[in-house]
């Protein structure tokens, strides 16, 4: 409980600082060309609110329905659907009274407002802790793959050398590299062989759903540091901090192999001999059915070299503004695949339980803002999508109006904001489906 309660925690204030920063940005340019805004919200309040003041002429408020937030604008059909104000003439302090431009930018700021947050929030992470990665040339035992990392030809103790031909810096992007950018071989060093491995069209959903396909290669080292809440290894009289040597006499090299001794001795005794307070004895043990003993191994410190590098606040700033610019390449390359039918991405597609999974189950500050940042940029982007209730609805609407030099019917514009809003809430029903179905799978 206490773990779910961190990650409602972080996800609340990273969606709170995200959407109150969006929707500043609308409300700063609609105040700078005149436009009267007569609510900034946080969250939508149907019917009630949990908090309101009035301001001048703006009511500040939280509405209790978490999805986001709104600025009212005089003069606009958007998600309130003020039909009667439109009915009247229009004044000089109303959105639809502002020329074309003014009311292009009000509707981009948001979007850009988001931006901007991810840059800023790029370049003070970079500054405050700097970047630190894993070399892939530092994978020095190689990896561990999974069953679809077989099916592409790898092995375990390959180590990955290129993705079609180029170096990938850091381990942890070889993935991500091959996923979005399509990738077609991926070279590995198979003893004293250089292997290239062809990476077909068809392995690209499993790519996208099993996240094991390649990880580190470790040494064999199995001090117990808990247990689970099954544990045949703790049914046979096993203890905290015991070292297991090895099982049925086998001793291992890499942990792999200690893992795959298990798999295959599943539903069977083993006999495993363990290290307590110097004193080497043995145990059997019976095996799982999913070929486990309900362990867990104490966290080996100083295995890999790791890389930092460290930022002073000026190079901060464009080597923030440098990553903002990669994160959103990534996300585009990522929202390319969700309408790639064969690649089955939109059956990844998540909602708030995704969301909030995305954030670690102890608070950590760095990575609250980097998760953060990044997830103002998807703000941005979804923001800017051409969908009518969308900020970029609208931008389409006014681009056709700069175009054709004729505007809209507000008629139109209000069963086009419905249609969107239809579209969006459709969305988010399958979106959080899914989540609920991942949870009894």
């Amino acid at each position: 409980m206490t773990v779910i309660l961190i990650k409602a925690a972080q996800l609340l204030l990273s969606l709170s600082i995200l959407v109150i920063i969006h929707e500043f940005g609308h409300f700063l340019f609609a105040k700078l060309f005149g436009c009267r805004v007569e609510k900034f919200y946080l969250f939508f309040d149907p019917w009630f609110s949990l908090f309101k003041v009035q301001r001048g002429e703006t009511e500040y408020g939280i509405g209790w329905v978490p999805l986001g937030g709104y600025v009212k604008i005089s003069g606009m059909i958007d998600e309130s659907m003020d039909k009667e104000q439109m009915k009247l003439p229009p004044q000089p302090w109303e959105f639809r009274s502002k020329t074309t431009w003014q009311r292009l930018l009000i509707m981009i700021g948001g979007v850009l407002f988001n931006l901007i947050l991810a840059l800023v929030l790029y370049s003070m992470i970079l500054f405050t802790w700097g970047e630190e990665y894993l070399p892939t040339q530092n994978a020095k035992y190689g990896i561990v793959v999974s069953e679809t990392g077989r099916e592409i030809g790898l092995k375990n103790g390959d180590k990955v050398l290129s993705v079609d031909g180029k170096t990938v810096e850091s381990f942890f992007k070889i993935l991500p590299t091959i996923v979005l950018d399509g990738a077609q071989t991926i070279e590995v060093q198979r003893d004293s062989q250089i292997i290239s491995l062809p990476i077909k069209k068809e392995i690209i959903p499993k790519l996208l759903t099993d996240k094991n396909i390649l990880s580190l290669r470790i040494p064999f080292s199995c001090k117990i540091s808990a247990f689970a809440k099954n544990s045949p290894a703790r049914d046979a009289g096993l203890e905290l901090n015991d070292e297991i040597l090895s099982v049925d006499s086998m001793k291992f090299t890499y942990y792999d192999e200690f893992v795959d001794k298990l798999a295959l001795s599943k539903d069977t005794d083993v006999s495993v001999q363990i290290l307590r307070d110097s004193v080497t004895f043995s145990r059997k043990v019976r095996i799982g059915s999913a070929g486990t003993i309900g362990i867990q191994r104490a966290f080996v410190d100083g295995l890999f070299e790791y890389k930092t590098v460290k930022y002073s606040l000026l190079e901060s700033i464009p080597a923030g503004a440098a990553k903002g610019y990669r994160a959103v390449g990534d996300y585009l390359k990522q929202f390319k695949l969700l309408f790639s039918p064969e690649t089955k991405a939109y059956e990844s597609l998540g909602g708030f339980i995704a969301i909030g999974n995305i954030f670690p189950s102890a608070w950590d500050w760095e990575i609250f803002w980097n998760w953060t940042a990044f997830l103002s940029i998807i703000l941005a982007v979804m923001n800017i999508l051409p969908i009518p209730a969308l900020d970029g609805g609208h931008v389409l609407f006014l681009l056709y109006e700069i175009i054709t030099r004729r505007k809209p019917s507000d008629k139109f514009l209000e069963y086009a904001q419905i249609a969107g809003m239809v579209l969006l809430f459709s969305l988010l029903l399958y979106a959080n489906g899914n989540d609920v179905l991942k949870l009894f799978r």
